[in-house]
């Protein structure tokens, strides 16, 4: 086995100890260089460990920069990868810090600040460690249609009764115009209600007390739908070619003989 095979193994295979290893080195770094931009971002932090913490963001820098082109060189097909979600993410993982240094920070402050901003997103890679997270974004997938469905029934609620309290109420109680109004009906049914703005009028007191009771039922409408997903994605089996046993979807071998399912 040449050694492109054997590093391929080794990064995108954790059913290996070398593979499992890899895995656990990269979790890690992935959780520690996320505190680092973290602890960044704290003034008293900054002034007293400023020095430590930007040399340990381009370990990490370089650390995740070598994985990305490992990942380039040992795909089968390099170019598919890249363009993948987790090639994407890979890369924004990576090249935030190399950026930042070709920008003149006196001129373009707020590119700096994005761009090590965008180093959070270097947790989005656990996801990949996850078979649970799967599951999750399958459900989500089927789920997609019927919450689309249920936002658009409720985009419609809030434009009919952030309009209807706009007429209700009016510019002396602070409604006045219709997007303000709708702002409103979002917060309240929501259950947010910051009480920047508040009905004076009984009718108008009413339809909030009305929209604030419809809020809770709302909330687990797609708390539901998205539960109903999983529990059916967890409910698929895969049947055993060898021994003809079923197994859960997310199984690699067979928990009867041992036979590969995949």
């Amino acid at each position: 086995m040449s050694l492109r095979n054997r590093l391929n193994i080794i990064v995108f295979y954790s059913n290996t100890k070398a593979g499992k290893t890899f895995d656990v080195v990269l979790l890690w770094a992935i959780l520690l260089s996320v505190l680092t931009v973290l602890f960044e971002s704290v003034p008293v932090m900054n002034i007293r460990f400023g020095g430590f913490l930007e040399r340990v963001e381009w370990f990490f820098t370089s650390l995740f920069t070598l994985e990305y082109l490992l990942r380039i060189y040992i795909s089968p097909k390099s170019k598919k990868y890249v363009f993948s979600f987790w090639g994407v993410i890979d890369f924004l993982a990576a090249i935030p810090s190399w950026l930042s240094v070709l920008f003149p920070a006196a001129q373009l402050l707020f590119v700096i600040r994005f761009l090590r901003f965008i180093r959070v997103f270097r947790v989005l890679k656990l996801a990949r460690f996850t078979s649970e997270a799967k599951t999750l974004a399958s459900s989500l997938k089927s789920s997609l249609y019927k919450i689309t469905i249920f936002f658009t029934a409720i985009l419609i609620l809030v434009l009919f009764l952030g309009t209807l309290m706009y007429v209700i109420e009016g510019a002396d109680e602070g409604f006045d115009s219709i997007p303000k109004s709708i702002y409103w009906a979002i917060i309240t049914i929501t259950t947010v209600g910051y009480g920047d703005l508040v009905p004076q009028t009984d009718l108008g007191k009413f339809i909030a007390s009305f929209v604030m009771l419809i809020g809770y039922a709302i909330i687990a409408v797609p708390t539901g739908i998205v539960t109903a997903e999983i529990s059916r994605q967890n409910n698929i089996r895969v049947r055993c070619n060898k021994c003809g046993r079923e197994n859960l979807s997310d199984a690699s071998y067979c928990s009867h003989c041992g036979e590969v399912l995949r």
